[in-house]
């Protein structure tokens, strides 16, 4: 007696592979998304309009008149005046974002027109180390502001950061001071300020130059806040709102003056300049 039977062969089911890239998740409402649709729609979301990021590059090109930007201050780069290290050296971390990022730093400062009025802009990039804040990037945002001063032009930065970068420790955190006062003395001398929020922006860019706008506005769903919504759980013990840090919170809660879409950014900010300056 046998004592196994040979059974029908089963054939094999054809998998069909997708190339890598061409879907995107979405991180709103999580939907599989054709990625030249979102790409077609500005990196907007087109199920739940949610905001992908995008770099300072695709920024700059997003809201200033074509052709009009010119870059400043380049060739500033970090030092390591800590020795810091952690799986690798700093040298070694920042050498690897400048590669990944084709950038120097994790903000990009210029001149530019919006709808033909003169600016200067700060625009930060999350993908130079979460858009950290060392020493470079304060730099480039006080320069910034001391440019738009001297040229009486409106600043406009654009925050998408962690915060303050550890690995320069004290350095760093001193940086908060300096944007701050900077801030301070653009708008002593009548100076305009407009500080646009990015998905996301925390810490110390939040409590620094991120919040000192003239007018302050936000892309949608954007988290924004100093410390993340877990570490405030656990001190006040309480749970908060689901929509807790998200841009349309702030402005219910009259911490930011406007949401706006991505679409109409460069429509908004030249109304606004129109009427302020």
């Amino acid at each position: 007696m046998a004592w196994f039977k040979k059974g029908k062969e089963v054939k094999a089911e054809k998998k069909i592979k997708i190339p890598e890239g061409m879907w995107v998740k979405c991180d709103s409402c999580k939907e599989i998304i054709y990625k030249k649709e979102i790409d077609k729609n500005l990196r907007i979301c087109p199920k739940c309009n949610y905001h992908f990021r995008i770099s300072a590059r695709e920024r700059i090109q997003l809201i200033v008149d074509e052709d009009s930007f010119t870059e400043i201050d380049t060739g500033l780069s970090s030092t390591d005046p800590l020795g810091f290290r952690d799986k690798v050296s700093y040298r070694e971390r920042l050498e690897e974002n400048r590669k990944k990022s084709d950038l120097e730093e994790a903000a990009l400062s210029g001149e530019a027109t919006i709808e033909g009025q003169p600016v200067v802009v700060v625009i930060m990039d999350f993908s130079f180390m979460g858009g950290s804040m060392g020493s470079v990037v304060g730099e480039k945002v006080v320069r910034a502001a001391e440019a738009a001063l001297e040229g009486k032009k409106p600043l406009i930065t654009v925050a998408s950061s962690g915060g303050a970068r550890m690995q320069e420790g004290i350095f760093s955190l001193m940086q908060m001071a300096r944007v701050s006062a900077a801030i301070a003395r653009l708008n002593e001398n009548g100076g305009l300020y407009i500080s646009v929020l990015a998905d996301p922006t925390f810490g110390g860019v939040t409590a620094s130059f991120a919040m000192l706008g003239d007018v302050i506005l936000a892309e949608p769903r954007s988290l924004i806040g100093f410390a993340g919504p877990r570490v405030i759980e656990q001190t006040i013990k309480q749970q908060l709102p689901d929509d807790f840090q998200r841009a349309e919170f702030l402005l219910d809660h009259g911490m930011v003056d406007a949401v706006v879409d991505r679409r109409e950014l460069k429509k908004t900010l030249g109304q606004i300049i129109r009427s302020l300056v």
